[in-house]
């Protein structure tokens, strides 16, 4: 049985990852609906989760900030139009802050929800990021930055 790389190929860069949160968020919701017998009291959830939330924020926004200093585009949908290799500031510690914000966002969501299968979503998140949104952004960022940014991956993680 052979994969079907081109349809796989296809979904990269395709969903603004902002609206693949929302939509992952949504599913969080729905299946803590679902099953709410598989839900769980969290002592102190809604202040841990609101300061997840928060931190999630402004690492995101940190990430953004970077970006627009150095003039490059934010819309990960079109890596070509990257003008600069970003690596200061946030970026320092993560190559990607405004994906690791968006997890942070939803890891405080399902800790809101207190529900088990909820929490299952963040690791289809991580996957369906490195996959059809991170890894093809690499790609460009090694054809276009080539030694600069392989120097610039063994020193700084992909997440955190």
């Amino acid at each position: 049985m052979t994969t079907d790389l081109n349809g796989l190929k296809m979904l990269e860069l395709k969903v603004p990852p902002v609206v693949l949160a929302l939509i992952v968020a949504t599913g969080m919701w729905g299946v803590s609906a679902l099953f709410p017998t598989l839900s769980f009291d969290l002592p102190g959830a809604v202040w841990l989760s609101s300061c997840i939330a928060l931190l999630g924020v402004l690492v995101a926004i940190l990430g953004v900030l970077a970006f627009r200093t150095a003039g490059t585009t934010v819309d990960p949908r079109v890596p070509e139009q990257s003008e600069s290799l970003v690596v200061s500031g946030i970026y320092r510690y993560s190559r990607n802050p405004m994906y690791l914000g968006f997890l942070m966002v939803l890891c405080a969501w399902g800790l809101w929800l207190g529900n088990v299968p909820a929490l299952l979503f963040l690791p289809v998140f991580v996957l369906y990021m490195n996959r059809f949104q991170i890894v093809p952004e690499e790609r460009f960022m090694r054809e276009k930055f080539d030694g600069a940014f392989t120097r610039y991956c063994t020193g700084v993680r992909r997440w955190l």
